[in-house]
């Protein structure tokens, strides 16, 4: 394997720094384009609920409650996420979708040693997550209450209707775009230095015929007369 002159490649990456940034700006311009009018924007809405309420007959929250409720947080998670609870909310809102294209908008995460439970939704339109995330936590206390017969289950902040996607940040993604043009034109830059094999100063040719060199003939542009 030929060895790289750095000192080399560097020059050589400056010589072709012109193609880099095109490279760059065609990526950044591609990407952008994308994003402005191809990528779907979507947005999220998300509904907090807690484990805290006591079905005993004082009404207070035991020791015993505390420990229960957090015991369940695991197992509430995956019931949120279940035919039942997400075909129901189907039903009750009149979505035209199935349960399988649902159960994938919709995230179900948990705030280590709380039982705090975040119900997120995400949707192609704002109102339509608020209404899916409202809709889940009521159907999921409902179902809870049916399944366990306790009433332990208490909305902490509903949703709200998201006014930005969230999967779109201009400013970030063209970032980003121009940092992968940048690398993909150093990149193709790099291949054709690599592949190369033209002899372009007087070095090369020493180590190539592995003599010195004498002398040089300097190259002179003639014009033509015009007649």
């Amino acid at each position: 394997m030929e060895e790289i002159n750095l000192k080399e490649l560097f020059n050589y990456f400056i010589s072709k720094s012109v193609i880099i940034i095109l490279i760059s700006l065609i990526v950044a311009i591609i990407g952008c384009s994308y994003t402005l009018f191809l990528q779907k924007p979507l947005y999220n809405s998300s509904t907090t609920i807690v484990l805290t309420r006591s079905d005993s007959e004082s009404g207070t929250i035991t020791q015993n409650d505390i420990t229960l409720n957090q015991k369940l947080v695991s197992t509430y998670r995956e019931i949120v996420k279940s035919r039942r609870v997400i075909n129901q909310v189907i039903s009750n809102l009149g979505l035209k979708i199935s349960y399988e294209s649902l159960s994938k908008n919709i995230s179900v995460t948990s705030i280590q040693d709380t039982e705090l439970i975040k119900i997120t939704v995400s949707s192609e339109k704002p109102e339509t997550a608020k209404k899916i995330a409202d809709e889940t936590a009521v159907v999921f206390g409902s179902e809870i209450q049916e399944m366990y017969k306790i009433e332990n289950i208490s909305i902490v902040d509903t949703a709200v209707v998201a006014n930005k996607p969230y999967n779109i940040n201009i400013t970030k993604q063209l970032i980003i775009y121009l940092a992968l043009g940048i690398v993909l034109g150093i990149g193709i830059v790099f291949i054709i230095y690599y592949f190369d094999t033209t002899i372009k100063t007087v070095e090369e040719v020493e180590q190539k015929i592995e003599l010195p060199i004498l002398g040089q003939i300097p190259l002179k542009n003639k014009r033509r007369k015009k007649l």
